[in-house]
């Protein structure tokens, strides 16, 4: 939950959070408690992007929230308070990415696998309707709304999201999860909105395959 203050722009700084911003170098102890509070699960998501284990991501977000302290009184306004934040956890990350000898190229996307839908599922080009489904490869129909309040399809989600390529699953969490828009998520990550939009078709592609699967094996209970 963001506190009250913290506005969600990425593009311009809501006078809420300059308020916010005076109270932190004011001291005030509860401020901080409430930055902490609302701003650590989404710096954990942009540090698991660059470390290999959750350790070394809280040493990030540790480290990032150092950072926060000792450049706050440089703070310009030129953005959100939350996209400043996470810009600095991901500088941190990338530094300590580098260190681990593992440094996730952003803006290299064509490792993350293959194409989001096997190609044999489409008709080919002799078919009249070329590009269609195929009676095999055709979607099982199926109803999202209702596996969204299944508990059980929503303890798989989570087992499969954490199963997505990191790229993937960093730009999927942001987005879908923690709520951020385009502009904030290629500002934090350093990417473009290309390379943004490609991460998370293939994530939430893959996501739903998982899930497709799952579900014409006839697993999940109704």
């Amino acid at each position: 939950m963001v506190p009250s203050g913290l506005g969600p722009s990425a593009s311009a700084c809501p006078e809420t959070d300059l308020l916010m911003v005076g109270r932190l170098l004011a001291g005030d102890q509860g401020a901080f408690a409430e930055v902490v509070s609302a701003y650590s699960p989404l710096m954990l998501h942009v540090a698991r992007g660059f470390v290999s284990t959750r350790a070394s991501a809280e040493d990030v977000v540790q480290e990032a929230w150092l950072g926060v302290c000792r450049g706050l009184d440089g703070f310009q306004g030129r953005s959100s308070l939350r996209t400043w934040v996470l810009a600095i956890t991901r500088n941190v990350g990338r530094r300590r990415g580098v260190a681990d000898a593992r440094e996730l190229a952003w803006s290299q996307i064509d490792d993350d696998g293959d194409g989001t839908v096997d190609p044999a599922r489409f008709r080919g080009p002799a078919d009249p309707w070329c590009g269609g489904w195929t009676e095999a490869g055709a979607p099982v129909p199926w109803s999202p709304e209702q596996l969204a309040l299944d508990g059980e399809a929503l303890a798989l989600v989570t087992s499969y999201l954490r199963e997505l390529p990191e790229r993937q699953r960093t730009v999927v969490t942001l987005r879908d999860v923690d709520g951020l828009d385009v502009g904030q998520v290629c500002e934090i990550l350093g990417i473009s909105a290309g390379n943004q939009r490609v991460l998370l078709h293939r994530g939430r592609a893959r996501l739903r395959g998982l899930l497709e699967d799952y579900y014409n094996r006839g697993e999940v209970r109704r």
